[in-house]
């Protein structure tokens, strides 16, 4: 059950990274990009993340994690819309309820 929790945790983490690059992205030109502070937080959400998966492949099969990984769609979309104002459309919603349908069936 804790492994479950771990996956939940890295796929929020990995969802965090890339909202904290998008934002570092609006940065005009490279130099101010590197000065950035939010290149730097998801560059270490994205490595922490990295960490907590290499972790929680040793204990479960890598058919049960990368499936179970669709859940960073889920946050994504959350976060977009909450932190960066982007619209959720309907096809948004049936894309990730589709992905997240095909984990399932991959899990079970």
């Amino acid at each position: 059950m804790i492994f479950f929790v771990l996956i939940l945790c890295m796929t929020l983490m990995g969802a965090a990274a890339s909202v904290f690059l998008k934002k570092a992205s609006g940065s005009e030109g490279i130099l101010q990009m590197l000065a950035n502070r939010n290149l730097y937080i998801g560059g270490f959400l994205y490595a922490a993340a990295a960490g907590v998966n290499i972790l929680v492949l040793r204990y479960l099969d890598y058919s049960v994690v990368l499936p179970l990984t669709s859940v960073t769609y889920i946050w994504t979309m959350a976060l977009s819309y909450l932190i960066l104002k982007e619209k959720i459309t309907g096809k948004k919603v049936l894309g990730v309820l589709c992905i997240v349908a095909g984990a399932v069936c991959v899990v079970l």
